[in-house]
């Protein structure tokens, strides 16, 4: 009997040793990443908004993701012509995808195996298969694609092509662009409302976001957007994020200055936060409390507090901020 307990006591200390480790590993490191476009590095902060480090990558930095596995970083390098990825633990390169045409952001499909990149000067959209390394397809899309969405089910893509004011709908079980939908000018970035019904699309001359229906692939409005003593041609909306219970969206209006909040319900905005020049990249906190804005004419980092609608501390960071990923 006395055995019989050691052996259970063992167990059930190994089991809780197991899930503690497990639950670390699910945290993430606790740091913010922003690349930079022109020093070429990725820049770290921690939760109390200090930055605590940094490491060099390829060329250009622009768009990242945190891989599912939450060990690893994926970052489009865009004059190294390559995508990277780095460990989260050590910040070293583990794998180098190369002969990848100028990436700037992309999407994995829910498989977890299937990059989509947007390649800038080659306007085309192509598939990266992050197992074998192997370019998968090449889907032809307008002049300078730059957002790429892919939906939760993993059926469709949605890639934006700036100079083209389009957005392409890939069917990824035909590999074959289906429509291409009109938007307004120069289209940036994309956000899925919560259901997956809406696709908020950033148009960045047109100073708007264009909303389109996913099931018609159809426009069913637009927001616009004018802060005070901003002029209309000052609103260049680039990044969007939308909060998981679908109610608040928030906005990057560019050269405005500022990040629009939105009531999604009803379109309508709610307020306007003034941030540093030309923010571009938005990334919440885990908790939502927390908006990261990354602003490219400023070189710095607006963090906003989601609770009382103000910028609580601006960090420097390096040159050109384009992304932030929140690993917490």
């Amino acid at each position: 009997m006395v055995g019989g307990r050691s052996a259970w006591v063992r167990r059930l200390v190994a089991l809780v040793v197991a899930s503690a480790v497990a639950q670390g590993a699910a945290a993430g490191t606790g740091l913010i990443y922003v690349s930079h476009e022109r020093s070429d590095n990725i820049v770290m902060l921690n939760k109390a908004d200090e930055v605590v480090g940094q490491f060099k990558t390829c060329a250009r930095p622009r768009g990242m993701l945190r891989l599912p596995d939450g060990k690893s970083l994926v970052v489009a390098c865009g004059n190294d012509d390559t995508i990277a990825v780095y460990d989260l633990a050590s910040h070293t390169l583990l794998k180098r995808f190369r002969d990848i045409p100028d990436p700037e952001t992309f999407d994995l499909h829910p498989n977890g195996r299937d990059l989509y990149i947007s390649n800038e000067d080659d306007s085309e959209a192509t598939v990266l298969n992050l197992e074998t390394g192997e370019v998968t397809a090449h889907h032809a899309t307008g002049p300078e694609p730059e957002g790429v969405l892919a939906t939760p089910d993993g059926k469709s893509v949605f890639v934006a092509s700036e100079a083209g004011n389009l957005v392409h709908v890939i069917d990824t079980a035909s590999g074959k662009v289906v429509k291409d939908i009109i938007t307004g000018s120069r289209p940036r970035r994309f956000a899925l409302a919560p259901g997956g019904k809406e696709l908020w699309v950033s148009c960045e001359i047109s100073g708007i976001v264009d909303i389109i229906d996913v099931e018609t692939l159809a426009s069913k409005g637009q927001i616009n957007f004018l802060p005070k003593g901003m002029r209309r041609e000052q609103v260049t909306p680039v990044d969007l994020v939308i909060t998981r219970d679908g109610k608040t969206a928030y906005v990057a209006l560019g050269r405005a200055n500022h990040i629009a909040v939105v009531d999604v319900g009803t379109r309508a905005v709610k307020d306007y936060i003034l941030v540093g020049r030309r923010p571009w990249g938005l990334r919440f906190s885990t908790d939502e409390k927390t908006l990261y804005v990354a602003n490219g004419l400023s070189d710095d980092l607006s963090i906003i507090d989601i609770p009382s609608g103000k910028v609580r501390k601006t960090v420097p960071v390096g040159m050109v901020p384009y992304a932030v990923i929140v690993d917490d």
